[in-house]
């Protein structure tokens, strides 16, 4: 299976509302419940005011378009990188899934799923 690294600085932040965010930014994740806004974006688009902010992610994206019946793809990365104590934040979206680690987990988490089967570009 192949990874890719999106070479990106991201954040994961918390808003009061979204009249902030430039939704032209790319990636840009919105997650919005009755207790909470929150959204992964590039460090760089990060508006001025926020709730919470996290910054010092990195993500990794895994490759192709994957079928809503394959099983366990996202399930064997995470526990592969918890057995080895590296936390991960997920997204799924229609088409894929999405794991960010922090940036001073990147190189251990590479180096980690290319020994482990995975190809990480």
């Amino acid at each position: 299976m192949i990874i890719k690294n999106l070479r990106l600085d991201l954040s994961v932040i918390q808003i009061e509302n979204l009249n902030t965010i430039d939704f032209s930014t790319i990636p840009i994740f919105i997650g919005k419940t009755q207790e909470e806004i929150s959204v992964v974006l590039p460090t760089s688009a990060v508006p001025e005011v926020t709730i919470n902010r996290e910054d010092d992610w990195s993500g990794l994206k895994i490759e192709g378009v994957l079928d809503f019946s394959l099983v366990g793809i996202l399930a064997k990365i995470s526990n592969l990188l918890a057995e080895n104590n590296i936390s991960i934040f997920a997204i799924s979206t229609y088409n894929t899934d999405y794991i960010l680690v922090k940036k001073d987990s990147l190189n251990a988490t590479i180096a980690l799923l290319n020994d482990n089967g995975y190809t990480v570009e």
